[in-house]
């Protein structure tokens, strides 16, 4: 990897690294996924979470020429240390992570102590940036810097560093582990950017994380949604109960179906914050959303494989594609802020301020000393009162519309693909308004609103749902042509518009003290003025939904377009080869089954063969792995299990004869 440039695709070429596109970048994460989640994540840091990028942005000219060829050349691999035992999701917080600024010798620079765990890559990193306050109690920096968020950058040898013991993740085999120093003496030349760039982390913070979590880890749910859609799905075909493909059972298609869409939202979201983040966006709020919705779909889709795959899902070893993307998955909901963080407190919590057209210029001119400050608060807490009515205004009339407009709705409109974005595109426009409306009312609780994490949950669930929705239409945009689409896109549209609907209805019957049902009454007035009539959104129906289960399990553009960017080896051991070389060749033998019952006749010679074949690859594709001696203990020479030497010595046994010897 190191060789390849696995580590340097977001280093630019003239620094000896790919220069590579965010969404390359994603889409080699993909690949990568598809077969090795621990690949992904040793390269995922690398190119969003390591100090590479920040360097290329923020070093200083010696740091550049330094650092960035080694990097490059994958001579120095790097890690970041954030996180510390008391600073999880409250990262930044940096507690345990200090460092004061002094003066040795005559040169300036940092005596910092840090605590620092779960750092991927720290126990092989040659170097690490490690996150600190920053304090300067006797003003040594003299206007040039500030205190607060500030990142040293530090080689493995430097001198108090200790880096080396690792965590064990779960059954996961990638480096993880602690960074740790007391009173380490960094100069300030070891600061990233220079004594001009301290106290300026939490802004490379930001755009590192938005990185990390907007992209790295989406890409790891896009590789399970990939894999899983196509592999599940031939297995589906082929692999029969009661003589019949399972595919054709009712349960199994609502399972699959749940794959297809979560598996569509998954893609068109990781392909537009892709294309958002290479257009030199940093967006924190809808990283926080991809971070969160999209592992915790990415999970979902995992989930629903494993219970299609039965036995074949737990029974562990080379021919399992399933069970190790479920055991490494909640690593990817914990890692960069827990999911449940980031649900009831980040995405609101910031997207409430930074996602309103007023709030943030109000909360700048009551920190400002200008002389304009006053009438700038003024003009936009009256404009927020403007808002206000604004949303209530077009919330409501809104939902009078879109629940004429879904009532009246034939069930096969989707299939008009200009018709499916003009009747969606409505409903986001609708569910955007109600969520802006319910905004400004939560805003009226002041202070409390950042301890109403509730509240906040339900609140980022619409949010989430209605930026997915945008996502999977401006992917339908960019795709169409591809055959089942629509249908996939319909059914996708119909979960994210319910589940916006639910978590705006829920957030109304649960609105918070002291404003409790008054408020909660015009919230719900405000986004369901005519009760359930404005509350048109149902799950898809059972038709569509097999219908897309249809899509994964025969040959269809879905298929095609899932069966991109993941890893086939075409080897006769890889049980993704076989599922997929198996695929063609079942379906082809059912169909010569089903025309030999109907014609009532025997089989062509070729026919025969088919068939012959099909047999033989529907009892491959259904074999697990077994073991004669599993783990180190088994291996041991002359190792005999507990129970089989209990039974062979047990005391007082009546005869040792065997039954047969008996008989």
């Amino acid at each position: 990897m190191r060789k390849e440039g696995f580590f340097a695709m977001k280093i630019p070429k003239e620094w000896g690294g790919k220069g590579f596109s965010t969404a390359a970048v994603s889409a080699v994460l993909c690949k990568l996924g598809s077969r090795c989640s621990d690949a992904n994540a040793t390269v995922a840091v690398p190119n969003s979470l390591g100090p590479g990028e920040l360097l290329v942005r923020y070093g200083t000219p010696e740091q550049q020429q330094y650092f960035l060829p080694r990097l490059a050349s994958g001579q120095l691999i790097p890690c970041f240390g954030l996180t510390g035992p008391h600073s999880g999701s409250d990262a930044t917080s940096l507690i345990g992570s200090y460092g004061t600024v002094e003066e040795r010798d005559g040169v300036l620079g940092v005596v910092a102590t840090f605590r620092k765990r779960y750092i991927t890559l720290a126990p092989v990193a040659g170097v690490v940036g490690v996150g600190l306050d920053l304090r300067d109690p006797n003003g040594l920096l003299k206007g040039k810097g500030a205190e607060g968020f500030t990142v040293a950058l530090l080689e493995r040898d430097h001198e108090g560093l200790r880096m080396g013991p690792r965590h064990v993740p779960l059954t996961s085999a990638f480096m993880n582990g602690t960074v740790e120093g007391d009173d380490v003496w960094i100069p300030m030349d070891h600061l990233l950017g220079g004594q001009e760039r301290c106290g300026y982390g939490w802004k490379m913070f930001v755009e590192c994380l938005a990185e990390g979590r907007g992209v790295s880890l989406p890409a790891g749910s896009a590789s399970a949604a990939r894999t899983l859609n196509t592999g599940v799905g031939a297995y589906c075909r082929a692999r029969k109960q009661f003589k019949v493909p399972i595919a054709e059972f009712g349960g199994i298609q609502e399972a699959l179906a749940r794959m297809g869409t979560q598996g569509l939202i998954t893609v068109a979201s990781t392909d537009l914050m892709n294309a958002i983040i290479d257009n030199h966006e940093a967006p924190m709020v809808l990283s926080s959303i991809m971070k969160q919705s999209v592992t915790d779909r990415g999970r979902n889709i995992i989930i629903d494989g494993m219970d299609i795959m039965g036995g074949a899902g737990i029974s562990r070893g080379p021919k399992n594609f399933v069970g190790n993307m479920y055991m490494s998955v909640p690593i990817a909901i914990t890692v960069e802020g827990a999911n449940i963080m980031t649900r009831s407190f980040q995405i609101m919590g910031q997207g409430i301020t930074r996602c309103h057209p007023h709030m943030v210029p109000i909360i700048d001119s009551l920190d400002s000393d200008d002389k304009d400050a006053p009438k700038v608060f003024r003009d936009n807490l009256f404009k927020m009162f403007g808002h206000v009515f604004y949303n209530l205004g077009g919330s409501m009339a809104r939902g009078v519309t879109s629940g004429v407009s879904t009532m009246f709705r034939s069930s096969s409109a989707y299939k008009n693909g200009d018709k499916l974005t003009s009747h969606h595109e409505a409903q986001l426009l609708r569910l955007s308004q109600n969520l802006a409306y319910s905004a400004d009312l939560a805003l009226l609780l002041g202070g409390r609103l950042k301890f109403e994490e509730l509240l906040l949950g339900r609140m980022a669930d619409a949010m989430s749902a209605i930026y997915l929705g945008y996502a999977v239409l401006w992917h339908y945009q960019h795709q169409k042509g591809i055959e089942g689409l629509e249908a996939m896109t319909e059914h996708a549209m119909l979960t994210l518009e319910h589940e916006a609907q639910e978590a705006l209805r829920e957030a109304a019957a649960n609105f918070p003290a002291p404003l409790g049902s008054a408020f909660g009454f015009l919230m719900g007035l405000g986004t369901s003025p005519l009760g359930e009539f404005s509350r048109p959104y149902r799950p898809p129906s059972d038709a569509l939904t097999k219908e897309v289960a249809d899509l994964l399990t025969k040959p269809s553009g879905m298929r095609d377009l899932f069966n991109t960017h993941i890893y086939v080896s075409g080897e006769e051991s890889d049980h993704l080869s076989t599922l997929l070389r198996a695929f063609p060749v079942v379906i082809e033998a059912d169909q010569i089954q089903k025309a030999l019952r109907k014609e009532q006749r025997e089989p062509t010679s070729a026919e025969a063969q088919t068939l012959a074949l099909a047999t033989e690859l529907r009892d491959q594709i259904v074999q697990v792995d077994v073991f004669e001696k599993h783990g180190a203990l088994e291996q041991q020479e002359g190792y005999v299990r507990p129970a089989i030497a209990a039974t062979e010595s047990w005391e007082g046994a009546v005869e040792n004869e065997s039954f047969k010897a008996v008989a």
